[in-house]
């Protein structure tokens, strides 16, 4: 690989994608139930949610398998199958707050804990069986300046 062209190394995840058939479902918790702004939905396609910085796209997989018909933008096919993960950061206090909102909800916990280093996570599942995650942002802060 030394004799590669050089080029920097990416600097910040821009979107992070989830793939569930019901994408009302879908809306439902990251929206209504996180408080997530949507700022675009494609009938049985796709709804995208705004994180400041990043966005979550959550996709129909049996939709995007498929090339776009629009032809206009050529975005290839993809998807997935099966339970995807996202973790969201925030500060333990406002994980609490998630925590209490989520089941005040009906959605159970699937694992809380606070790793060796202190930080929090808390686990739950999307309607679509995703594993979603609220960690605290320092989580892997320890780990990557041992990698240094």
């Amino acid at each position: 690989m030394n004799d590669l062209p050089q080029a920097p190394a990416p600097r910040a995840l821009l979107e992070a994608a989830l793939y569930m058939q019901d994408l009302d479902a879908a809306e439902a918790f990251y929206g209504d139930l996180l408080g997530l702004r949507v700022f675009q939905r494609v009938k049985g396609r796709h709804v995208f949610f705004d994180l400041g910085s990043a966005v979550l796209l959550v996709f129909n997989p049996e939709a995007t398998e498929n090339a776009s018909k629009t032809g206009r933008i050529p975005v290839p096919p993809h998807g997935a199958r099966g339970s995807g993960h996202v973790c969201f950061a925030m500060p333990r206090d406002e994980i609490d707050a998630m925590r209490s909102r989520l089941l005040a909800a009906g959605v159970e916990v699937d694992s809380e804990f606070d790793w060796p280093n202190g930080a929090r996570s808390l686990y739950v599942r999307d309607p679509g069986g995703n594993s979603v995650e609220f960690a605290e942002p320092w989580l892997w802060d320890e780990l990557k300046a041992e990698a240094k």
